[in-house]
């Protein structure tokens, strides 16, 4: 019921939405297409209704099993890193909310997305079916990848890894790019991974953030 709700009173944030998406455009997110998926969709959507009056505000908030779902800016930064173009098969490494798997929609991907904690995919498999998106999400050990919907024309993880993970890169198509955070748990880089041979990338650094640690086998212990 709390979902019908927030669904048919989408349009009374519209302005918030525009005021969130112009404060990102000013902090140096020029690609025009992430500004216009930030102005369509309803973050507070994504989030608790005690938490409804921050939702337009551009930072982190905490959704359910202690996790996050990541500051608008940051969600803009990931996005711009990976240069999506509409038909991109894009593997995300971790669901969380949903709210990351939106804005790859709405951008044209086709997205496919793992989560380790179940109850998270489902919501969010139930909140994206109902507004209309239909993302082929998994539960699991994402610091794995998905093998066996490989290879991905760009792959994003949502959560901070200790070191570039190789496996992830041997998921990309050549010409693929993997963006992910890497560091300690307190601050990570943001890296991109331009995947240009079987045998040959390049890599980038760029600013600093912090992410809930990636879990998992090839990630952090939980």
């Amino acid at each position: 019921m709390e979902q019908r709700n927030k669904l048919s009173d989408s349009y009374k944030h519209k302005g918030l939405r525009r005021q969130l998406a112009q404060s990102v455009k000013r902090k140096g997110i020029r690609d025009e297409a992430i500004i216009i998926a930030l102005e369509k969709v309803p973050r507070h959507f994504f989030l608790d209704s005690a938490f409804a009056e921050q939702a337009y505000q551009d930072k982190a908030l905490q959704i359910d099993e202690g996790q996050t779902i990541s500051q608008p800016y940051t969600v803009a930064y990931q996005t711009m890193l990976l240069g999506i173009k509409p038909g991109d098969k894009v593997l995300e490494i971790g669901t969380g909310s949903g709210y990351q798997a939106c804005i790859l929609l709405e951008l044209g991907a086709e997205v496919y997305s793992i989560e380790r904690i179940r109850l998270l995919s489902e919501k969010a498999k139930v909140l994206l079916n109902m507004m209309g998106y239909f993302p082929d999400l998994f539960v699991g050990d994402g610091t794995l990848g998905l093998p066996d919907q490989a290879p991905f024309d760009k792959i994003i993880v949502t959560a901070a890894a200790p070191e570039i993970p190789v496996i992830l890169i041997e998921q990309l198509k050549p010409g693929g790019i993997l963006v992910v955070p890497v560091g300690d748990r307190d601050t990570q880089t943001m890296v991109q991974v331009v995947k240009e041979t079987e045998t040959k990338h390049r890599t980038h650094f760029f600013e600093t953030f912090r992410f809930v640690p990636l879990i998992g086998q090839k990630g952090w212990k939980g």
